[in-house]
């Protein structure tokens, strides 16, 4: 069972952008990486195409590695590990500092 998942309030605990947090954009399965909005921008040289009109030096998110991100608890609002219980026959994720669950 997967840690992160799409949506998830999370905080960057290594890297460059250590500190920042952000929404979970997208979670890459195979290569264990994930997309944070806001966080680790990149620029990128954009030519027109048929979806995109507008040319020029664009900005956005590049994924990181799932091991630097923390998940951040919606009851506590600390960054913590997430554990997992079983909540009326359901694995459910749990907060390990305060023990809620959460899903």
């Amino acid at each position: 069972m997967r840690k992160v998942k799409k949506g998830d309030q999370v905080k960057v605990i290594a890297g460059e952008d250590r500190g920042k947090m952000g929404k979970v954009l997208r979670v890459y399965r195979d290569t264990y990486r994930v997309l944070v909005e806001g966080v680790n921008m990149m620029t990128k040289h954009q030519r027109p195409t048929q979806t995109v009109r507008q040319p020029g030096i664009i900005e956005r998110e590049a994924p990181l590695h799932e091991s630097n991100v923390a998940v951040v608890c919606p009851d506590c609002g600390v960054p913590t590990r997430v554990g997992v219980a079983m909540v009326e026959g359901t694995k459910m994720r749990r907060c390990r500092k305060c023990g809620a669950s959460f899903e």
